[in-house]
């Protein structure tokens, strides 16, 4: 699994970004309109099938199945509705959320592609009801995921990196640190550089 997993909330953004070299990209759309929902979603899909990068959606897993992708991500809610042997039918590969052991045991129920963990640290992006988990929390994590790859999610910085990286984490998602970025694209490439 590529070290360094980018989270967009627009495929503008996707469109600038992934050609700075990003392989693992989640297209993360927020309160728009089936339909604009579905045209980022394709224009992302045709963006990495040229780019060579995996395109992960988040959330609209009904559209990604439709539009021929191959990756989602569902968080603890999305579980809820998602069809999970569509999925599994159509070789859709599929990442979960976790923040408590309760999570954790019923994501790898479902043999998910990967688990992902967070918030690692204090995150600006939402409010979250869970404290930040740490780097201990990463390590117990990665112990207890075995082989399914473990993606560190929040308030990730590229100085951060090299520490959740020898906690255990196989991928670090970032969303904030690039998202507020003076240029986003320079961060990323920081972000390549510190995920080698």
């Amino acid at each position: 699994m590529q070290r360094f997993y980018l989270i967009v909330g627009h495929v503008a953004r996707l469109e600038l970004l992934v050609p700075q070299g990003v392989k693992l990209v989640q297209l993360r759309i927020k309160d728009q309109p089936e339909a604009e929902v579905r045209r980022q979603i394709a224009r992302a899909r045709d963006i990495c099938a040229v780019q060579g990068a995996q395109l992960v959606v988040n959330d609209f897993w009904r559209a990604a199945l439709d539009l021929n992708c191959s990756f989602v991500h569902l968080g603890q809610e999305d579980m809820e509705t998602a069809d999970f042997a569509a999925l599994r039918r159509a070789g859709v590969r599929f990442g979960l959320s976790t923040h408590d052991d309760a999570e954790l045991e019923r994501a790898l129920s479902l043999d998910p592609a990967y688990v992902a963990l967070g918030p690692v640290y204090p995150t600006l992006l939402k409010k979250m009801k869970w404290a930040p988990q740490g780097l201990d929390r990463v390590t117990d994590w990665k112990r207890r995921t075995g082989r399914v790859p473990l993606v560190a999610i929040g308030g990730l910085t590229p100085e951060r990196a090299p520490g959740v990286l020898a906690a255990g984490a196989d991928s670090l998602a970032v969303v904030t640190d690039v998202q507020q970025a003076e240029d986003p694209e320079a961060r990323v490439r920081d972000w390549l550089k510190v995920c080698q």
